[in-house]
């Protein structure tokens, strides 16, 4: 394996980490025409204020040869900082595992190609947003991997700005999310939703209710497909549309249907403002 150790302060550089290791590597407001990495470590290393306009975290092969199909090593990030960090606009994720990572208003957005990545022990700070998390890597590519789950647990996203981001099969109640006012982590979805209907029957603007209706089946359903009827629910995915009183009605409705596993609890039966089922 090769160790790469130092600063890289090339403007322009095209990197190909393949088999090697970087550690305390200081690569702070370098603009990567390419970054691309295969096999590889990387520990204690600084990427704040760094910019990326092509990226292959943990890619099939980093020298651009032909994948042969059979193994996919991984590459592994460790204690490193992503501070400010602009990200390339389509990132393959790729095989690769963040541990103990602080991504730190990072450019994490828009974001699809997540699918084998795997985060343990990170920080996310500031906004996150159009990015899908998967606890499973696709099915073709599990014997490639070496395993059919991938490993996202100890995340800590308690400052972070949450909007329009997906967990997948992940255990929710493994990672540490905001609280109320703005999130609520929530069990037994598909039942809240029924319970609330009622609220959303009594208003009188029918496109209102429409937009409440889909959202809360749409919530429903994406809650049972995956993550076993559990969400972390904000006010925005109850109906974007909706004027943000009646969003903020309906969620503090919903999240008071049953047990609120969040931070600040709502509150249980037979409590004000509990609505019963």
């Amino acid at each position: 394996m090769t160790t790469v150790r130092g600063e890289s302060r090339d403007r322009q550089a095209e990197v190909v980490f393949d088999r090697a290791r970087a550690v305390n590597a200081d690569f702070t407001e370098t603009r990567f025409a390419g970054f691309f990495a295969h096999d590889s470590e990387f520990e204690r290393c600084d990427f704040s204020g760094a910019a990326f306009d092509q990226l292959s975290l943990g890619g099939t092969r980093a020298d651009g040869q032909e994948w042969d199909g059979v193994a996919w090593p991984r590459t592994v990030f460790r204690d490193c900082v992503f501070r400010r960090t602009r990200f390339a606009t389509f990132t393959h994720f790729g095989n690769v595992r963040f541990e103990r990572c602080t991504f730190d208003r990072s450019r994490l957005r828009g974001q699809t190609a997540t699918q084998e990545a795997e985060f343990v022990d990170c920080v996310f700070l500031g906004p996150v947003r159009d990015i899908n998390f998967f606890g499973r890597p696709p099915a073709r590519l599990r014997t490639a991997l070496g395993r059919d789950r991938n490993d996202f647990s100890g995340n800590d996203f308690t400052a972070a700005e949450l909007d329009d981001v997906s967990f997948r099969d992940i255990d929710l109640h493994a990672q540490r999310f905001p609280g109320p006012p703005g999130y609520a982590l929530l069990d037994r979805v598909a039942e809240r939703a029924g319970a609330v209907l009622a609220l959303v029957e009594g208003w009188p603007d029918g496109e209102h209710r429409r937009e409440a209706r889909y959202a809360l089946e749409f919530l429903a359903g994406t809650a049972a497909e995956w993550n076993a009827g559990h969400a972390l629910v904000t006010p925005a995915q109850l109906g974007r549309r909706l004027p943000p009183a009646l969003r903020e009605e309906l969620f503090q409705a919903f999240r008071r249907t049953s047990s609120d596993t969040s931070r600040g609890r709502a509150a249980p039966p037979g409590e004000p403002g509990h609505v019963p089922r």
